[in-house]
């Protein structure tokens, strides 16, 4: 399994649509230091002046986890069955003996890996562009709770770091099941440019079910992409255990597939 993992790892930063998405999510972050009109991207009570480095990596997550972060997430998780076949890698694989499911497994271990890696770079591209602004005690917030940007007092440089550390890892957990998503696209399909399609289309028409009752919106996924802005513990305890399953049901149904798949 370790022998797979690795190899899979090796796929996917080899691959040339990660490395694009590692470099722009690296260097996006750079944008926000000086964008004029930021302020125009927020609700009224959002908004605030930049005074500290810990406040970008809320907006870099802000900014590109409605669309940018799912784009480069439904791409890599379609291209890993998508190119094998495409390259005719895949079935060669499979005829060697090793199991089906530890093949799965390990595409679906790195696909649910991968929004994190994304964050990661974009954790970091944010505090390199916070360099000038400092990382001490400043007086608002960091965006990844209730008080927002414009916070309730003075906060600490240890207090902002666990609280962007927490955001940044609640944002991943909820793009865990786009990764699971796309993966079990990729083999039904079989084609990456199909797969990544299929898995950008539902999140479309989930984010148009917005305007369907109250009672429906806890079970779409869109709901949940600011899940790293919510600051009630319970709820978000509830949100994580659904997120979970998604990925759970998402990675149960490609490993059936993938073992009845003739590829």
């Amino acid at each position: 399994m370790l022998t797979l993992l690795n190899l899979e790892f090796r796929k996917l930063f080899g691959a040339r649509s990660v490395r694009l998405a590692l470099l722009v999510t690296l260097l996006l972050p750079l944008l926000w230091t000086f964008a004029p009109r930021l302020d125009q991207l927020f609700t009224p009570g959002q908004a605030a002046d930049l005074v500290s480095g810990w406040q970008l990596p809320f907006i870099s997550i802000f900014m590109s986890i409605q669309f940018l972060l799912p784009l480069f997430i439904a791409v890599m998780a379609a291209e890993m069955i998508g190119a094998e076949v495409a390259h005719g890698t895949l079935a060669p694989l499979l005829l060697r003996p090793v199991d089906r499911t530890r093949v799965i497994l390990s595409k679906l271990i790195v696909a649910v890996t991968y929004p994190f890696v994304l964050l990661f770079t974009t954790l970091l591209g944010s505090l390199i562009a916070g360099l000038p602004l400092g990382f001490g005690t400043f007086n608002g917030g960091t965006g990844f709770d209730a008080a927002n940007l414009v916070g309730v007092g003075v906060l600490s440089s240890q207090a902002a770091f666990l609280e962007v550390l927490r955001g940044t890892l609640l944002a991943g957990v909820s793009l865990m099941p786009i990764a699971a998503l796309a993966l079990l696209f990729g083999i039904l399909y079989l084609n990456t440019a199909a797969a990544a399609l299929a898995t950008f289309a539902t999140l479309i028409v989930m984010r148009l079910f917005v305007v369907l009752p109250q009672a429906v919106q806890p079970i779409l996924l869109t709901s949940y992409f600011d899940l790293f802005m919510r600051s009630q513990q319970g709820s978000i305890g509830k949100d994580l255990i659904l997120l979970l399953i998604y990925t759970a049901g998402f990675g149960l149904l490609s490993i059936l597939a993938f073992d009845r798949r003739d590829v």
